[in-house]
């Protein structure tokens, strides 16, 4: 049955308010946890403070003072949102095991958003992404075993494989080979642009995460490992954000926003196997009905038209935590090799490239190169996770 957020009613503002007994939400099991619940958490995590920073910065150009009230007043329960998300994560994690999560989110909530994407340029931006996460994940869980002695199946489950991606020394470009070609808004299907605020909220969170917990680790290793990884999640945020029509008005923006929360809180709701998050799903997607009517309100004050031109009559299908083994490695064998150049693609290293290669490396060996090595001299070979097989390009490249 479809559904339709603008024709729903949610709880009203006035309503939302949480106090401390409402906010101290019980975090997931680790050990007993789906580990797509924690995705799902931590993808509900960066949208909101997506959320909250979108409309901070929107505050700041906002004249009206009554309207920017308002915009005060939804983004005080964004926040509280946030914090009932994110405190759903156990503190017994590690800050590893945290990190390896945020990347098999990355893996498969992009492979998932390049399965479905219906334009073919945007699919190519999330599958070219997606492969530079995958090799994230392999890094950071051979990072693991090597510091902590654990094995990141114990994480990931059998859902994700870990293996070599894109290699992560070949992720250093030079920043104008970061930046896409925008969707553009009169003409992209209301999907596209649910999917790019989407992955542009993940990354973005992603590399808020590792800029501030890479210089607590004591081990050399590590702290040259986040920093390697985190420079690189900066190139995803752009790449991603670059996809966003910048035509759109800042009212058309909230409006997006809005409805885009709507979208992944009904489609974790319909997902979701465990019952206490399931609950804290439906609630916000309550709240976020009520948030999209006001921003609709201020759509069509402000832009003078409908919001029924610009979002879609029902929201799409369920995004969906599956694995996408045999998708990921599809792209493994057919675009392994690809870079950037300009708002497109190539197989060959370009001048651009080189010397961007060569100012970051300055003829050393990255950390992330230096983590699997270092893992094989302690533990004799790599960590891998080859579920479904050999590695299908078969062949290690090192700079």
């Amino acid at each position: 049955m479809s559904f339709d957020p603008l024709q729903e009613r949610g709880i009203p503002l006035d309503e939302q308010l949480r106090g401390w007994r409402e906010l101290n939400v019980t975090p997931i099991d680790p050990d007993a946890a789906d580990p797509y619940t924690r995705c799902r958490i931590i993808t509900m995590n960066g949208i909101e403070v997506e959320a909250v920073m979108f409309s901070h910065h929107l505050a700041r150009h906002c004249a009206d003072l009554e309207v920017e009230r308002q915009l005060a007043r939804v983004r005080y329960i964004e926040a509280q949102q946030q914090k009932a998300v994110n405190w759903l994560l156990p503190g017994s994690s590690s800050v590893l095991e945290t990190t390896i999560a945020y990347e098999q989110v990355a893996v498969d909530l992009t492979a998932w958003v390049a399965r479905m994407e219906p334009d073919p340029y945007l699919k190519q931006a999330y599958q070219f992404g997606v492969l530079e996460d995958f090799d994230h994940l392999y890094r950071y869980a051979n990072l693991y075993e090597m510091i902590e002695r654990r094995k990141a199946e114990k994480i990931v489950d059998q859902l994700t494989e870990v293996m070599p991606g894109r290699p992560t020394y070949q992720h250093h470009r030079d920043p104008i080979d970061n930046v896409r070609r925008p969707y553009e808004r009169r003409e992209t299907e209301p999907l596209s642009r649910l999917h790019a605020l989407t992955i542009m909220a993940a990354e973005q969170q992603t590399m808020n995460f590792y800029m501030n917990v890479g210089p607590t680790y004591m081990e050399p290793i590590a702290r040259q490992l986040y920093q390697e990884i985190g420079l690189i999640e900066e190139e995803h945020v752009t790449h991603y954000e670059s996809l966003v029509d910048p035509g759109e008005s800042w009212w058309e923006m909230l409006l997006n926003h809005e409805y885009n929360e709507c979208y992944l809180y009904h489609s974790f709701m319909e997902t979701e196997s465990e019952p206490k998050v399931r609950a804290i799903w439906e609630l916000h997607l309550m709240m976020e009905l009520e948030h999209l009517r006001l921003a609709a309100e201020l759509f069509k004050r402000f832009d003078g038209r409908d919001p029924d031109q610009v979002l879609a009559p029902a929201l799409p299908p369920p995004v969906t935590f599956e694995p996408n083994k045999g998708y990921l490695r599809d792209l493994l064998t057919t675009q392994v090799d690809v870079i950037t150049l300009g708002t497109g693609y190539v197989r060959e290293a370009h001048e651009r490239f080189t010397r961007m290669q060569e100012a970051i490396m300055g003829g050393e060996q990255p950390p992330s190169e230096r983590v699997i090595e270092h893992n094989r001299a302690i533990n004799g070979r790599e960590y891998r996770l080859e579920t479904e097989g050999p590695h299908p390009v078969g062949v290690r490249l090192t700079p």
